[in-house]
């Protein structure tokens, strides 16, 4: 039986409206959402498409938001001084002579800065993050290495099947990564790319430290990144009373920023 026109108008008009406030959702994640088959979920995706409402993406969807979404240098006013804390407390973990991973987040982006105003040196330091490697390229004693991959504008971002290939030839003495979501299940983080990203490098460096502000306290995005028993460190301006609340137990793993 044929389903009613503005039955479908609405379903759609939630799609896309899942679509702008969570950025990037898979088609498995579309179906679960709304109830749909998954041919239908792709017939809903194509006709948004059709309408210039998203650009697609291979398993997914995700909004262009060319006016709307903010950039990374937007986005890097946002809990600015937490973040500033934050990267200067992370960035002392460092160690002369150490290969990193540098996430390619406004936070992690702290993170380098603060390497670069401290002056260590010895480093290597990988990215997938434009900005990141714009600070860092120039100091003394510092060799950046940037992973290749699609790029994503407005995150400036690499990311895609040739930037995990970009991992086989590293592994590191420390990884720094961010998330946009922490609660009691533990990290998430918002595309799925991403998160297979920042899993296949946890699995290749000997320490890993998350480093999260305490704007994403209490928030889920729509990938589970981590749960909280495979967390090594977090750094975060968050105090342990507030993540005790919003029942995530760290004990001594937090580092307070």
């Amino acid at each position: 039986m044929k389903v009613a026109q503005h039955i479908v108008d609405a379903r759609r008009a939630r799609l896309a409206e899942l679509l702008q406030a969570e950025g990037y959702l898979p088609v498995a994640a579309v179906c679960e959402r709304l109830a749909i088959s998954e041919a239908t979920a792709r017939r809903d995706l194509a006709e948004l498409e059709r309408t210039q409402t998203i650009t697609r993406t291979r398993g997914g969807a995700l909004i262009e938001y060319n006016q709307r979404f903010p950039s990374f240098r937007e986005r890097q006013a946002k809990a600015s001084e937490a973040k500033t804390r934050i990267g200067a407390v992370a960035a002392a973990l460092v160690e002369p002579g150490q290969t990193l991973w540098l996430d390619g987040g406004t936070t992690t982006h702290a993170i380098a800065q603060a390497l670069a105003n401290a002056g260590t040196s010895g480093l290597t330091v990988v990215t997938n993050n434009l900005p990141i490697a714009d600070v860092l390229a120039d100091r003394a004693g510092v060799s950046v290495h940037l992973l290749g991959g699609e790029y994503l504008r407005r995150s400036s971002l690499l990311l895609g099947a040739h930037t995990l290939d970009g991992l086989r030839a590293w592994s590191f003495d420390l990884a720094f990564l961010g998330a946009e979501g922490m609660d009691r299940e533990g990290l998430s983080n918002s595309q799925a790319d991403l998160v297979a990203l920042q899993r296949a490098v946890a699995a290749i460096a000997t320490r890993t430290v998350y480093a999260v502000d305490a704007t994403k306290l209490g928030a889920r995005a729509v990938e589970a990144l981590a749960p909280w028993d495979a967390v090594d460190r977090l750094v975060s301006d968050a105090s342990s009373a507030a993540f005790a609340a919003a029942g995530c137990a760290l004990g001594d793993r937090l580092i307070s920023a």
